[in-house]
């Protein structure tokens, strides 16, 4: 399975368990210059910035640590550029999924783990 294949049926898993929790996906796929945001969805008094890391049963570096800090400028960044074009007065929330597959031709889903707010974009970038 090419790294495309993965990360599609990530993002199709965790869609699926937001949408079982009550989340109403605005959209996917959300592309501007400065980066990409995965998942883009509503929940109560929150507009929620998902991001997806799908990695293989055993790989050494987790979901969770492979958003760094350049990855979560580029989200806010990204996500500032969505609030722009589509106004809301929901907060903002920044979320991270971990799905985890097992490994081979066909390999399927044996973890979701979705951390909610997590990261503050207090003090990750200034623009002047």
């Amino acid at each position: 399975m090419d790294r495309q294949t993965k990360g599609r049926l990530g993002e199709d898993a965790v869609c699926a368990e937001l949408e079982r929790r009550g989340h109403t996906i605005i959209a996917r796929n959300y592309h501007k210059r400065v980066g990409e945001i995965d998942i883009i969805s509503q929940i109560d008094r929150y507009i929620v910035f998902t991001e997806v890391k799908t990695r293989k049963l055993g790989s050494m570096v987790s979901g969770l640590e492979a958003v760094n800090f350049t990855k979560q400028k580029k989200i806010v960044l990204t996500a500032d550029a969505y609030l722009t074009e589509n106004p809301t007065g929901l907060q903002p929330r920044y979320d991270i999924a971990e799905v985890t597959v097992t490994r081979g031709d066909f390999p399927r889903i044996t973890r979701i783990d979705i951390y909610e707010d997590a990261f503050s974009t207090d003090g990750i970038y200034t623009i002047n």
